[in-house]
């Protein structure tokens, strides 16, 4: 998720204003009107707002989860790691890190928040993760270890973001062979880098939407990226209320619905190494999509009600900036 490094402008070369128009996604003209919303879990609200939570010191606020504001209504927990069976991932608490966590108050931490209406997903991945799932073997050993987690600990899904490379086939089959297990509260996650969702032929994009049936949401790290193209076929650059929502029109208009679409951003200046904004831009940007209001030079060519919502990287660095972000970001998701 911190990743430091800029995306360059030659990326974009690769998902061309051509390959959008190949997938349909060029903006026309049209009335105001929403798309169906897709049916969600159980436990998480219409309009939601999501939050990594740090497993590690990075300098942000050292929190447990019990310090996470209720603005939160789903919790990820960042990261679990590769293990040397291949696909398979495990989770190892910092307690020394967490001064002192222990897994028993971590496991009652979950159990509190799940009580309270929060959702508590594992994450998968993150800037230095290497889980690979290019096989049947190997998602089947993903699906094993990711449903052990949650036995564990009792989480109530998953979280993708796997930031170097997946494989939409295996990545696919091990997810839905996950959530046929974890039954109908399961909560699937994904956080996508902006690279990886420019067109429907991404092999995350692809994931998404090979997994539309029992995905929760994709909030998309729209930081750490550099210029990309909009549904439109222009470019826009990070940090503005444009490069929110024409980049999100790209996945509302590719196939997701509208509840499956989530903005991510940094909950401040500190947590990624650019493309911050300020909470009134999310705002913004969630009312231009909603509702075709507060938008900057782009406006979709129509609205997409059930928005569902933003998320932050991270609580802790949330946390370090006074909760500036989930209490303003928070309060205007809710009043969706």
């Amino acid at each position: 998720m911190e990743a430091e490094m800029t995306r360059l402008g030659a990326l974009i070369g690769a998902f061309t204003a051509a390959a959008l128009a190949t997938t349909g996604l060029l903006a026309t003209a049209g009335t105001a009107d929403a798309a169906p919303t897709a049916a969600a879990a159980p436990a998480v609200p219409a309009h939601a707002v999501t939050g990594y939570w740090q497993n590690f010191d990075n300098g942000a606020t050292v929190q447990e989860l019990a310090d996470v504001p209720a603005a939160y209504d789903i919790i990820a927990v960042a990261f679990a790691d590769a293990t040397t069976t291949p696909g398979a991932v495990g989770f190892t608490l910092d307690s020394a890190g967490l001064g002192g966590y222990t897994q028993d108050a971590f496991k009652a931490d979950i159990k509190a928040k799940q009580a309270a209406g929060t959702s508590v997903v594992i994450s998968i991945g993150g800037q230095n993760g290497t889980v690979s799932v290019r096989d049947s073997a190997s998602a089947a050993n993903f699906a094993d270890s990711v449903y052990a987690l949650m036995q564990e600990y009792g989480f109530d899904g998953v979280d993708i973001d796997l930031e170097n490379g997946l494989d939409s086939t295996y990545m696919a089959q091990a997810l839905k062979s996950l959530a046929a297990r974890a039954g109908s509260g399961f909560v699937l996650t994904m956080a996508p880098q902006t690279i990886d969702m420019q067109s429907t032929s991404a092999e995350y994009f692809k994931t998404a939407l090979a997994v539309k049936d029992i995905l929760t949401v994709v909030n998309m790290q729209y930081y750490n990226s550099g210029s990309m193209l909009g549904c439109d076929g222009k470019v826009y650059s990070q940090g503005s209320v444009d490069f929110l929502t024409a980049l999100a029109c790209i996945q509302l208009e590719g196939g997701l619905d509208p509840s499956q679409v989530g903005i991510g951003t940094p909950a401040s200046s500190s947590a990624a190494g650019s493309g911050y904004v300020a909470p009134s831009v999310v705002n913004d940007a969630l009312d231009c999509l909603a509702e075709g209001t507060h938008c900057g030079s782009f406006k979709p060519a129509r609205t997409y009600p059930g928005i569902r919502g933003a998320m932050a990287w991270s609580t802790n660095w949330d946390a370090a900036s006074g909760n500036a972000w989930s209490s303003s970001v928070g309060a205007h998701v809710h009043g969706l």
